[in-house]
C-alpha cells in the first residue's frame, strides 16, 4: 500500500513528486529564494537556511557545493532546501543575486 497525501484529483492520474517541485526547473530570475540563519532545532548551532527553489535535484546539488566552496563552510540540500553552516546569509544572498535569482534575507535579529 502507497503513502499518497492526495485524496480527490479530477484530471488524470497522480505523477510521482506531482505535490511538491522536484521535477520542476524554473528558470533563476522566476524563483524568488529566501535566506534566513537560525538555530532552530539544532542545538545552538547556527545554520544558514536557503529556501524557496524550484528545480531539480541535480541542479540543487550543483548550487549547494557551489555555496559551500564560496563560503568555505559544510552544508546540505535536502527537501528543496540549502543548508549551509555557519551565518552566512549575507555572502549567500549576493551569490544568489549574482547568479540571477530573486533572493532576500528573512527574519531579523
Amino acid at each position: 500500500m502507497t503513502k499518497n497525501p492526495v485524496v480527490y484529483r479530477e484530471f488524470g492520474a497522480p505523477e510521482e513528486g506531482d505535490a511538491d517541485h522536484k521535477g520542476v526547473d524554473l528558470p533563476p530570475q522566476q524563483q524568488n529564494i529566501r535566506v534566513q540563519a537560525t538555530r532552530r532545532g539544532r542545538g545552538g548551532k547556527t545554520v544558514t537556511e536557503v529556501t524557496g527553489f524550484q528545480t531539480t535535484p541535480e541542479n540543487l546539488a550543483k548550487l549547494t557545493k557551489q555555496l559551500k566552496n564560496q563560503c568555505g563552510a559544510g552544508g546540505t540540500a535536502k527537501d528543496q532546501a540549502i543548508e549551509i553552516q555557519g551565518d552566512c546569509a549575507q555572502k549567500i544572498c549576493q551569490i544568489l543575486v549574482g547568479l540571477g535569482y530573486k533572493a532576500k534575507i528573512s527574519g531579523g535579529k
